[in-house]
């Protein structure tokens, strides 16, 4: 057992830059790397790429950086928790074990974590009389039940450790929450029991500022010009101690900065109650933690206080929820406001004398340039040019399609000064509803598996 462990933070969703965890992995000491690839969306994303393709469902970009990194891993003894399992946490073990045979990898061990993904129980979980409302609006799932597409549970850091202990290197998880990435370790190495509520708050404290990769170095920070040497921004790296204390950092000689402020900028972030920041492990008090600066690029947290977690999991559930078209045009000259007013008007007008028409909920205008990020907020001025961006949405597709054929025609038979119109008509995609609830822990069961390349 360590007293101490470095776990670098090298994903903050999917799409992040692979440059994260490969340059984690490579310009520093690291005992584990963690990687988050999901959010609510994705996963609905993911169930429809395992329905074209069953062994799809995962997150691809997680095999493509261990393309890179997996020598070096496994040489230099690092463990990987990530979440990038999605809904085919199979799928992404068998690629992960084909790819470390190609290169020749004998005996790397390769975990999952299988039973957050409750989609095809919810027949039986409805019928047995779990409500599954949504938290928002206290609807019932029955609403929605026949067009959902996700259903899963947020589990939580056992789990992760339960997997490292039956002798993973690499873990791949679903639905697991983002401070879990951080928080298996913790438990794993330090022995913590269910009842350390205390220390599990510091490591959900101590994931929620990592959770999102460089957002707490330095990235989308509100004195950004401070901030040196974007193209090189150090990654996080947390330092965990066995009694919950943690240091956040970055490796030497990288670009970005840890401060005081980018740790408590990144601490503020998506906080419902700050006296009770609910988790499946314990509820956190985040007003509790005590932040300091130690040292340059070190902030150290301390005296973070826990409690009981609630006899529940959050579910993240997404269903079909119509259709949606957006389209834009660039409109330039003088007085461009105005004749982007009228090119929205005029679209209107021909469906609606097409007989064609959306109700004011159903339509979104936007006019890009004109303040509309801090409408309100601020003055606009007389912008030399603006981007049109002009949306609807319904359940009926085929009216959803033909808004899209009315906005390119703007071109020739609006006012002048029209263009931008590469993109073509706008076409009828998908919405994808979000219905968060709650489920009975009892009803939830996880299962480890470790295979061996």
């Amino acid at each position: 057992m360590r007293d101490k462990i470095n776990i670098g933070y090298g994903q903050g969703f999917w799409g992040d830059s692979i440059l994260g965890p490969v340059r984690l992995v490579n310009e520093g000491p690291l005992d584990y790397l963690a990687l988050d690839y999901l959010a609510e969306v994705t996963m609905s994303i993911m169930q429809k790429l395992k329905g074209r393709n069953p062994a799809a469902g995962y997150a691809t970009d997680f095999v493509q950086m261990l393309d890179r990194t997996l020598p070096a891993i496994h040489e230099k003894g690092i463990k990987v928790i990530a979440n990038a399992g999605g809904v085919n946490a199979d799928g992404c073990l068998q690629a992960v074990l084909e790819l470390a045979r190609k290169k020749g990898i004998k005996g790397l061990k390769v975990g999952v974590i299988d039973g957050d993904d409750i989609l095809s129980r919810i027949p039986e979980l409805a019928n047995g009389g779990h409500a599954m409302k949504n938290m928002d609006d206290g609807r019932p799932l029955s609403e929605i039940q026949d067009n959902l597409l996700s259903a899963n549970a947020y589990i939580g850091a056992f789990a992760v450790a339960e997997c490292l202990a039956a002798g993973a290197q690499i873990v791949i998880a679903g639905r697991v929450t983002d401070p879990a990435l951080v928080g298996g370790p913790m438990i794993h190495e330090f022995g913590w029991s269910p009842e350390d509520y205390d220390k599990l708050a510091a490591s959900t404290v101590a994931g929620h500022i990592a959770e999102c990769g460089a957002q707490c170095t330095g990235g989308n920070y509100t004195n950004w010009r401070e901030v040196k040497d974007f193209v090189r921004i150090g990654y996080p790296v947390i330092e965990g101690q066995s009694d919950g204390t943690f240091v956040v950092t970055k490796h030497e000689g990288t670009g970005g900065m840890v401060t005081r402020n980018t740790v408590v900028s990144q601490l503020l972030y998506e906080m419902g109650d700050p006296n009770r920041y609910l988790g499946p492990d314990c509820a956190a008090d985040f007003t509790s933690a005590k932040v300091e600066e130690i040292g340059e690029n070190r902030v150290r947290v301390s005296g973070v206080k826990g409690s009981a977690p609630t006899d529940t999991y959050k579910v993240s559930l997404s269903y079909n929820n119509g259709y949606k078209a957006v389209g834009q045009l660039t409109i330039a000259g003088p007085d461009a406001i105005e004749k982007a007013k009228l090119c929205a008007d005029i679209v209107w007008g021909r469906l609606a004398l097409d007989g064609c028409e959306f109700t004011d909920e159903e339509k979104m205008v936007e006019f890009v340039g004109a303040g509309v990020t801090h409408a309100g907020i601020l003055e606009s001025t007389q912008p030399p040019e603006v981007v049109m961006r002009i949306g609807v949405k319904s359940d009926n597709k085929a009216k959803v399609n033909r808004f899209g054929s009315e906005v390119v025609p703007l071109v020739t038979s609006g006012p002048p000064g029209v263009t931008g119109f590469a993109g073509g008509r706008p076409k009828a995609t998908d919405i994808v509803g979000y219905w968060p609830a709650l489920l009975d822990k009892s009803q939830v069961q996880t299962r480890v598996r470790v295979e061996e390349s």
